[in-house]
């Protein structure tokens, strides 16, 4: 959930020179144009844009869906879940625990943890690469035609396709350890999560990001002094053995046959890219830092559509809630990293994120008469339509 990547790269080069590198010394050009602040940049933005009209999609589909039956795998994701308020407010409780247990435990149920992540990277993936796959089979064969896998369900050839390749990805990335393999996996969890999870107004969005932006806030800063380290750093840059390593030299192979090193792996719960400029520097992101705004961006999307739909016919402005949410996220993004450089330090990302894509959405709906509106209940009158409708 932190912005860890300052912290890796400053440290390695203390330990090289064998002293601190002085705030005169940093090239600030040099520092946000490097390729792998650039990277992280753009990916970010792009992540949260995409995962938020896919969304849009999956709510579109769902409102034109009939009473025929639906393939369920789009049927799953067009479901989604609604976070309610109680769950955003226990949600950064169960984020630390979750933190603690990997923090102690990581050693003893690294494998656990491997095994879960590909397979929430397999089913991210294949629901990334599925307009893909039905794209490109739609014309050689019939799109609904579905083939039977027994007490598994049936499914289209298009996801049987799009979930073949994934798993494909995915075991390549046990196999390499390539960090390249690990942000396309990363990559696809972050878009399925945006499109999956929904926050049904302001208030359940605010509760939630002040809630993580305090998490964020209490591990990144206050945890070295209960745990004598930075339990976030810590998590976040642990790499992990590989499985295969472990089945193959432990289990299967005997005692006598030479044993193979499988690369470790770092789990794909982050962004990194590697610096052109500097040998060995990768810029870090957690995938919270992605997933937590582009909820509420995906919300203010949803809520601009629901607004034009209800205005239809007359002029609205050109500066929506998303551009000016995203705008936000924007300067949030480059504010964290600018800090990190200054502070040579680990820092809380959401802490600039938050801040900087919240407040000018609730300045923006005030001033605009939005914001009682969009405060709780904001597509209730939908609702009611619907149920006139019917």
């Amino acid at each position: 959930m932190g912005h860890p990547d300052i912290y890796a790269s400053k440290m390695e080069g203390i330990a090289e020179t064998g002293k601190e590198p002085t705030v005169d010394s940093i090239n600030w050009t040099m520092t946000l144009l490097d390729s792998s602040r650039l990277a992280t940049l753009a990916v970010a933005i792009f992540l949260i844009i995409y995962g938020s009209f896919r969304a849009i999609k999956s709510d579109k589909n769902k409102e034109d869906a009939d009473d025929e039956e639906t393939n369920s795998i789009d049927a799953f994701w067009e479901q989604g879940h609604t976070i309610e308020s109680s769950q955003a407010l226990l949600l950064p409780f169960g984020a630390s625990l979750s933190l603690l247990i990997m923090f102690f435990f990581f050693d003893s149920l690294q494998l656990l943890f491997t095994l879960m992540t590909a397979v929430l990277a397999t089913v991210a993936f294949s629901f990334l690469l599925l307009p893909l796959c039905q794209y490109l089979i739609s014309p050689c064969l019939n799109p609904n035609l579905k083939l039977s896998f027994g007490c598994c369900g049936r499914f289209t050839t298009a996801e049987v396709v799009s979930m073949s390749a994934s798993a494909g990805i995915v075991l390549m990335w046990i196999f390499t350890g390539h960090w390249l393999l690990m942000d396309a996996l990363a990559m696809a969890l972050c878009v399925a999560m945006i499109a999956f999870v929904r926050l049904p107004s302001l208030k359940v969005s605010v509760l939630l990001l002040f809630g993580l932006l305090v998490y964020d806030v209490f591990w990144v800063f206050f945890s070295e002094y209960i745990f004598h380290v930075n339990v976030m750093v810590k998590v976040a840059t642990h790499p992990g053995y590989n499985p295969v390593d472990l089945i193959t030299n432990n289990r299967f192979m005997p005692s006598e046959a030479p044993a193979r090193n499988f690369p470790k792996l770092s789990l794909p719960g982050k962004l990194v890219f590697p610096s052109y400029y500097k040998t060995g520097h990768f810029s870090m992101l957690g995938l919270g830092d992605i997933v937590m705004p582009g909820l509420l961006l995906c919300f203010v999307l949803r809520f601009d559509n629901h607004k034009k739909r209800m205005n239809e016919g007359t002029e609205t402005s050109k500066l929506t809630y998303f551009n000016c949410s995203l705008i936000g996220y924007f300067i949030g993004l480059v504010t964290a990293t600018m800090i990190s450089e200054l502070s040579k330090t680990a820092q809380p990302a959401l802490l600039y994120l938050v801040p900087f894509t919240v407040l000018p959405l609730i300045t923006r709906a005030y001033v605009k008469g939005d914001l009682k509106h969009m405060w709780q209940n904001p597509f209730h009158d939908v609702m009611k339509a619907k149920e006139l409708d019917v």
